[in-house]
C-alpha cells in the first residue's frame, strides 16, 4: 500500500508476476475472523491461489479499470485515508471508475502513530463513503522511520489500544470488521498474539506468509509490489486471497459494507 512515506507495500519483491484470478468485541455486528469456516485453499506459492487482486494510490495515477477487470484483477483496495488529515488525492475519482467497472473495491487508511485512532476512525469516515456490498475496511500498520512529522514506534500496549479504537469506530459505522494490514516488522514487534477477531493481510515478498508471521492467519497475502496488470501503468502491488473461487464469493457476501 502506497503512502507518502517510505511503506514497506512500496519495496521490492522477487516473486514473479502470474496470471489470475475470478473476475468478478464491538457493536457493530461483524463477524470475528474464523466464524466462516472457509476452506482453507492454500499453497507455498501465490499461484496456488485463484483470487487476486491489487491495492492502489495516488502514485498508480489514472487507472483503466475495466482493462485491470478483464485483465482477471479480481478486486482492489484503494487508499482513502491517512492521520487525521490527508485524503489520497486519486482516492475518490478511483473509487467512482472502479465502481463503474464493476471492480470489488474497498478503501484503506495508513495509521498515524500521532493521532488518536478515535480522530483517525473519524477521518476515514467523514471520507470513504458507506456503500453496500463495497469490501470491508482495512487498517494499514506500519513503521515510518521516514515520515517527516511522526516515527514514533508505540509500544505494545499503546499501539494496540489506539487500533482498537480506530477498528471500533469504524465497524461500528460500516457494519463489518476491517481486515488489518501488516509487514512483518511490526508484527513482530507489537502484534503477535493481539487482535485474534480480526482478519490479517500480511506481506510477504520472500516466503510464505506461515513461515514468517508467529501464530497469524492471514485473509490476504501481499506477495510483491513490482506487479503488473492490464490497466495500471507501471508497477502495483499484488495481492492473493486465502481461499477458493467459492471462498471469496461467500466471504465478499459476509463480510461486505452494511448500510
Amino acid at each position: 500500500m502506497a503512502d507518502a512515506v517510505s511503506s514497506a507495500m512500496t519495496r521490492r519483491s522477487f516473486l514473479p508476476l502470474i496470471a489470475a484470478g475470478l473476475l468478478g468485541g464491538c457493536t457493530g455486528g461483524g463477524l470475528d475472523a474464523g466464524d466462516l469456516a472457509l476452506s482453507g485453499h492454500s499453497g507455498p506459492t501465490p499461484d496456488h491461489y485463484p483470487v487476486h487482486g491489487i491495492d492502489v494510490s495516488k502514485y498508480q495515477g489514472d487507472i483503466d479499470w475495466s482493462a485491470a477487470r478483464r485483465g482477471g484483477v479480481s478486486f482492489a483496495y484503494l487508499k482513502a485515508t491517512e492521520g487525521g488529515d490527508r485524503v489520497d488525492s486519486r482516492f475518490h475519482a478511483n473509487w467512482r471508475a472502479a465502481g463503474a467497472a464493476g471492480m470489488p473495491r474497498g478503501a484503506y487508511h495508513f495509521f498515524y502513530h500521532c493521532r488518536s485512532g478515535a480522530e483517525q476512525a473519524r477521518w476515514f469516515i467523514d471520507n470513504v463513503p458507506k456503500e453496500a456490498n463495497t469490501l470491508p475496511p482495512v487498517l494499514d500498520v506500519e513503521w515510518t522511520p521516514d515520515s517527516p512529522t511522526c516515527t514514533l514506534r508505540p509500544p505494545r500496549t499503546d499501539l494496540v489500544r489506539e487500533m482498537e479504537a480506530f477498528l471500533d469506530v469504524v465497524e461500528l459505522h460500516y457494519g463489518t470488521k476491517p481486515v488489518i494490514y501488516a509487514p512483518i516488522d511490526i508484527h513482530r514487534e507489537r502484534l503477535v498474539g493481539t487482535l485474534p477477531r480480526h482478519e490479517f493481510w500480511l506481506r510477504a515478498v520472500k516466503d510464505h506468509p506461515n513461515n514468517v508471521y508467529t501464530g497469524r492467519p492471514f485473509r490476504f497475502w501481499q506477495w510483491t509490489a513490482t506487479g503488473t496488470v492490464p490497466g495500471v501503468t507501471g508497477e502495483v502491488d499484488r495481492n492473493a486471497f486465502s481461499g477458493s473461487k467459492a471462498d471469496w464469493a461467500k466471504w465478499v457476501k459476509a463480510r461486505s459494507v452494511r448500510t
